[in-house]
């Protein structure tokens, strides 16, 4: 079996980069984000990239970084609302957007995983999502196609993983960290932790480690919270 370890993000991405790729980046604001492999990337200096991912991250943090050194050139997104620069740059015509209902982005990376090249939903129907789209009836209901997305690299935040790259998330750092490791031509992995082959129950692999190509362990890592909302202690 050929080692999938890498002693770094830097060392991970070697020969993956290159300008004008596509790249799915798993996480859900802050939570699950691949931090290491984000850092490497902006080190790369590698520009042009549309990058599919829930949102941005916030300034300055995450994928955030990316918009800061302008090396995302289209971002396909659902949420995009705390990021100043990313709306900054959307509404001065520096950066592409394709704007994606939350849970169709995660079904269009599922079904690229699945090698299923479209799939037909309503959700979008009669609004600015549907446009240039085709549409056709289901049971006198009307439907957009939406095509699955399968980029040229997956960067991934796990909690756990063993050797052989089978991955654990860890409660809502599943996000879309799951159905992104699987739409791509590479899944490059930072986790938390790497344990030896069968220390994992397999009943609780979320990614089976076939997907994975290549594996850091980037700890340890900063807990950062986006909003920290604290109220007034009461006395005693």
């Amino acid at each position: 079996m050929a080692n999938k370890i890498y002693p770094d993000a830097t060392a991970a991405l070697a020969g993956l980069l290159k300008d004008n790729m596509t790249i799915c980046a798993g996480g859900f604001g802050l939570c699950g984000i691949p931090e290491r492999l984000i850092d490497a990337i902006e080190a790369s200096g590698v520009k042009g990239l549309t990058v599919v991912s829930n949102n941005a991250g916030i300034d300055g943090v995450g994928l955030g970084k990316l918009l800061r050194s302008r090396q995302i050139a289209k971002m396909i997104s659902s949420y995009v609302g705390e990021n100043k620069e990313f709306e900054r740059q959307y509404l001065s015509g520096e950066l592409e957007v394709e704007f994606c209902p939350q849970g169709t982005l995660a079904e269009r990376c599922r079904a690229g995983g699945a090698g299923i090249p479209g799939f037909y939903t309503r959700t979008g129907v009669g609004t600015v999502v549907a446009d240039g789209k085709e549409t056709k009836e289901f049971d006198g209901e009307t439907y957009v196609l939406e095509r699955g997305i399968v980029a040229d690299l997956s960067i991934i935040k796990g909690w756990k993983a063993d050797e052989a790259g089978n991955l654990i998330f860890r409660k809502t750092a599943r996000n879309f960290n799951q159905p992104m490791a699987t739409a791509s031509k590479a899944t490059v992995a930072e986790v938390e932790e790497i344990v030896p082959i069968g220390s994992l129950d397999p009943d609780c692999i979320h990614v089976p480690g076939i997907y994975v190509k290549r594996l850091i362990s980037g700890a340890p890592y900063d807990k950062m919270i986006e909003f920290r909302t604290v109220r007034t202690r009461e006395p005693a």
